[in-house]
């Protein structure tokens, strides 16, 4: 088994402009590094949203029907897409405009006219900020799941399947199944967030969370290392320490004793 931690891959953006050169201008720009969707106004972005995983959203503000404001709004109070950066463009360089606009959540504001490479640089920063969060998330044996959150919505799902993955460590056979139903959600939907907001896989996340109650028991240092490794859902002590040791880079006995007395 590897190392579970974030896979990159070719990120999806959907950019939203009622204006279609303007459009297909910002989607060609990024085409060279991003796969790109396009929609004409907010609704068609819901519908797109629906039916893609989409990594970050470049929307326009002032359009007809819904404009980037609502837009935004609908995103980040969305449990399944509350952890999308949205990035707005406006003509409007106005301070109340700009607070708008942060009122709803977006990650960015750029006035129009804009620097293509100003935006790339900008969707960069983004992306690669989210890659990291996740990284230090999976590679740091204490780090709280609640690193991940971008969003009030997000903080609130996790905590809800940080609690509900915590109340059946200790159950070998707790799976992606198992952990839907809890959560009330269904498969596909939870593997989207999951896979979204962590890129690791519902089954891969129960096993980091396990991994990682383990590290806490350690650090405590009132267990033996069997004790732990049944205590987080292990049926063998070496399938817990060879994952232990590929996923935080040591074993759990010299994690022990790196954190005696800590």
């Amino acid at each position: 088994m590897e190392q579970i931690s974030p896979k990159a891959e070719r990120p999806t953006i959907l950019v939203v402009d009622d204006h279609r050169e303007l459009l297909e201008f910002i989607a060609d720009d990024l085409s060279d590094d991003y796969d790109v969707l396009t929609a004409e106004n907010g609704h068609r972005a819901i519908e797109a949203l629906a039916g893609h995983p989409v990594q970050l959203v470049v929307s326009d503000v002032m359009m007809p029907e819904m404009d980037g404001y609502e837009l935004c709004r609908l995103i980040k109070s969305d449990v399944e897409h509350s952890h999308i950066p949205v990035i707005l463009l406006t003509a409007k360089n106005t301070l109340q405009s700009k607070i708008r606009g942060l009122e709803q959540g977006a990650d960015a504001y750029i006035e129009k006219p804009f620097s293509p490479a100003y935006l790339q640089a900008q969707i960069n920063s983004l992306l690669s900020n989210r890659d990291k969060v996740r990284a230090y998330f999976a590679s740091s044996p204490l780090a709280h799941i609640k690193t991940m959150a971008h969003t009030k919505a997000d903080e609130r799902f996790l905590e809800r399947l940080n609690e509900v993955i915590h109340d059946h460590l200790a159950e070998t056979s707790f799976d992606v199944e198992h952990l839907a139903d809890k959560m009330n959600m269904s498969r596909p939907t939870l593997y989207r967030k999951i896979k979204a907001i962590s890129d690791l896989t519902p089954n891969d996340l129960i096993n980091v969370a396990r991994l990682k109650k383990a590290a806490q028991l350690l650090s405590v240092g009132n267990y033996k290392i069997y004790e732990v490794s049944d205590m987080v859902g292990y049926s063998s002590q070496t399938h817990f320490g060879r994952n232990f040791q590929k996923q935080f880079g040591m074993s759990p006995s010299e994690y022990m004793a790196q954190n005696k007395g800590a």
